[in-house]
């Protein structure tokens, strides 16, 4: 098929950051993309060629809209997985399948996978409702400390809290949810597996993150990953083997935990682009988002290795500020060699929202990670 300055229409569920940086490669290919987002402000509008209003979780919206598309992916995996296996059944092209979102899409049902295909992940329990846990708790089912994670729903550190105290759970929302043992980890790893439609398959390097105490969002993403080469492969083999079992087409962003002992265990994963892989715009042959575009329309898939070290800086927004956004002291950062500053075109800032990144490239890595840190303590996300 040929997809270039052509009739062909990619769709994209999803006009957040994610699909913006998409739509940088649609842009440079010459792909006509048509994005469907329920805000009217989405950073994706000024990009795509086709921009359209609709609920991502409502059927009709999600159904219609993809009728119009030859090709239908997602930025975010929080769309109407119905919608998605009706197009399937009618010939569009649905990448990742609605079945791999299917089972994504809910903690308790990704956990589930995991032990059922015999990859490596946390002991965990599964509730129907948050108030079933102290119960389990009295009676020795639970053991404290251990992670709460809303089954379906959570996004952008929302949905996850350390219970280390039956008090803990007082103010959780009562939904299915699961308690997960807390995992004394060294490190927490991520890698990127691009799978294309013919099944051509590439790992890009192993990633170091390091994430905000407060918002459980990632605030420094480190590539390649400062670990040892045997644990670098361990990861790398563990990614490869949940990419195999989830037969998954385009991205597939596995998170890891480097435990004590050196085993690796998976935390979660997504199947889209990932914000443990910003730093490949900058400092890899090929970017994950022109990566996931290459793979969806089975085309061969790019370098994955890096042409330098990077390091990424998560910008948001700063606590005690909601409102028109100023990012304070952009100038000074963009001053410093080896910077680049992504702003996603929120308009509106509020505390912990995603409102860009910085990337820092070095061929000396602990510069890198010296520079971000000065680029995180220069930049200030606040409102007017």
């Amino acid at each position: 098929m040929n997809y270039f300055s052509s009739n062909f229409k990619l769709g994209i569920l999803g006009g957040g950051q994610l699909g913006k940086m998409l739509l940088y490669n649609t842009r440079k290919f010459d792909i006509y993309t048509a994005v469907l987002d329920s805000s009217d402000e989405a950073p994706c509008k000024i990009a795509c060629d086709d921009f359209q209003l609709g609920d991502l979780m409502d059927y009709d919206a999600v159904y219609n809209f993809g009728k119009q598309v030859d090709v239908l992916t997602f930025e975010i995996e929080n769309v109407n997985v119905d919608a998605l296996e009706a197009l399937e059944k009618e010939g569009v092209k649905v990448y990742p399948s609605s079945k791999t979102l299917r089972t994504i899409q809910n903690k308790a049902t990704q956990k589930l996978f995991y032990v059922d295909n015999d990859l490596p992940t946390a002991a965990f329990s599964r509730f129907a409702y948050t108030s079933e846990i102290k119960d389990a708790i009295a009676h020795g089912g639970v053991t404290l400390p251990f992670v709460w994670k809303c089954a379906q729903f959570g996004y952008d550190g929302t949905g996850v809290k350390i219970v280390k105290s039956v008090d803990d759970l007082t103010d959780l929302p009562n939904v299915e949810c699961i308690a997960e043992s807390l995992v004394p980890f060294k490190n927490e790893l991520a890698v990127i597996v691009s799978r294309s439609a013919s099944g051509e398959m590439k790992t890009y390097p192993v990633v170091e993150m390091e994430f905000h105490p407060e918002a459980n969002q990632v605030e420094y993403v480190i590539c390649p990953a400062r670990i040892p080469e045997a644990i670098a492969k361990k990861a790398e083999d563990v990614a490869l083997a949940a990419s195999k079992a989830f037969n998954h087409v385009g991205l597939l962003a596995v998170e890891m935990f480097q435990t004590q002992d050196d085993t690796i265990l998976i935390n979660e994963v997504a199947p889209r682009p990932h914000n443990s892989g910003h730093q490949t715009i900058e400092a890899s042959y090929t970017s994950q988002f022109e990566q996931h575009i290459r793979a969806i329309l089975n085309l061969p898939l790019g370098r994955t290795d890096n042409k330098v070290g990077g390091v990424m800086v998560n910008l948001v927004g700063a606590e005690g500020y909601s409102g028109n956004v100023v990012y304070e002291n952009i100038e000074n950062i963009m001053k410093l060699d080896g910077v680049t500053p992504h702003i996603y075109g929120k308009k509106q800032t509020r505390p912990f929202r995603k409102m860009g990144h910085v990337t820092i490239v070095n061929e000396d890595l602990n510069e890198a990670r010296r520079v971000a840190e000065e680029v995180k303590n220069s930049i200030k996300v606040i409102s007017e």
